[in-house]
């Protein structure tokens, strides 16, 4: 018959306890450190995106300030409103998603928050690669689109939203016509019966060419009436009769165009890299939070419940039981400790030992 011995205090104590414990403690501040890394730089991408909400929202309201400061008509400064509200909706919401996601510790919009970063960054990569590849063509596809504004230029009196536009980049490239000046020369619209000189748009006139400004005989349009007469830009859209020795840019403005891609090349590139190398840092971060979250912070949140109880259930007993003063080898070979588990059997006179 078996007989059971009465053993001393007896703690079983794993030797690779620490070890475990220093490495998750080490993991649980790296996670934490991206978690608010992430929360920060999102919190500044939302105030960013908000900043230019609120930028196209008063272009919108105050259209006339504008109008007289930037040189736009109504219709494209209209545009360029929008096109900032959009942008700075979509950044904010975007922020959004990664500062709740990080500061929530919510895998399901970590993983949304690096699906949209993701698919900007492989849109980005396409237009790179098409723009790169079909440079060709958009020229093209851009030169036959800027030869139908000059070629219908004031002939829909109610669409002008290209032909500003086109004011607008003569006026700042210096420019005159795609390839040169001559391209208004064949507009009928614009045929003069003036014997002394020939209509161009006033985005032409070189102001800077000579200082008499009655050089050039302005014909107001009607539709200019939207611009108020004090906010009209002298690179509206208003024709102007040229003298025979005009003084107009006589450079077209696909050369002005080439020159000024070249000289921002680096800027352009620059831009472009520092973008993709912003979406891929929070794409890194994001889907590592996203991937770590379980396996770090939910085990060591249930550490301490775990530290007390295997033995007692391998065992079949509950936590605060009795333990015999001896274990039976049968059930000592048939027992995995972990790690970090500590067991101690206190011999009390006279009585059995309590497992605690």
């Amino acid at each position: 018959m078996e007989t059971w011995e009465e053993l001393p205090e007896v703690s079983l104590v794993s030797t690779n306890s620490k070890a475990p414990q220093a490495k998750m403690s080490a993991q649980d501040n790296c996670l934490s450190l991206i978690k608010y890394l992430l929360f920060v730089f999102n919190l500044f991408f939302f105030v960013l995106g908000s900043l230019i909400f609120c930028f196209g929202i008063w272009i919108l309201v105050d259209k006339t300030s504008f109008v007289s400061f930037v040189g736009l008509s109504f219709m494209p400064l209209q545009i360029w409103s929008k096109a900032l509200a959009i942008s700075g909706i979509l950044t904010m919401g975007l922020a959004l998603l990664g500062c709740v996601g990080a500061l929530k510790e919510l895998r399901c919009l970590l993983g949304l928050y690096f699906g949209i970063l993701l698919l900007l960054f492989v849109t980005q990569i396409t237009l790179g690669i098409l723009i790169s590849t079909q440079r060709i063509r958009l020229v093209r596809k851009v030169k036959d689109i800027v030869q139908e504004t000059i070629h219908n230029y004031h002939a829909n009196p109610e669409e002008t939203a290209a032909e500003e536009s086109w004011d607008y980049v003569q006026f700042q490239l210096r420019c005159c016509g795609w390839n040169s000046p001559q391209d208004w020369l064949g507009v009928s619209s614009l045929r003069s019966n003036v014997s002394e000189g020939y209509r161009l748009p006033c985005s032409c006139y070189n102001s800077s060419a000579t200082n008499d400004s009655a050089i050039f005989f302005k014909i107001p349009r009607p539709q200019s009436s939207r611009v108020p007469p004090q906010a009209r830009p002298e690179h509206s859209t208003d024709l102007c009769v040229v003298p025979a020795n005009s003084y107009t840019y006589r450079e077209g403005c696909a050369q002005s165009l080439q020159k000024w891609l070249h000289n921002n090349l680096i800027s352009i590139v620059g831009i472009c890299l520092g973008v993709g190398l912003l979406e891929l840092s929070f794409m890194t971060l994001s889907i590592f939070l996203c991937r770590n979250l379980d396996h770090v912070y939910n085990r060591l949140a249930r550490e301490p419940a775990s530290l007390l109880s295997p033995l007692p259930r391998e065992l079949g007993l509950p936590a605060t039981g009795f333990l015999p003063p001896k274990i039976p080898h049968f059930l000592a070979s048939s027992v995995s400790l972990p790690l970090p588990t500590r067991l101690f059997f206190t011999q009390t006179p006279n009585k059995s030992p309590v497992f605690w």
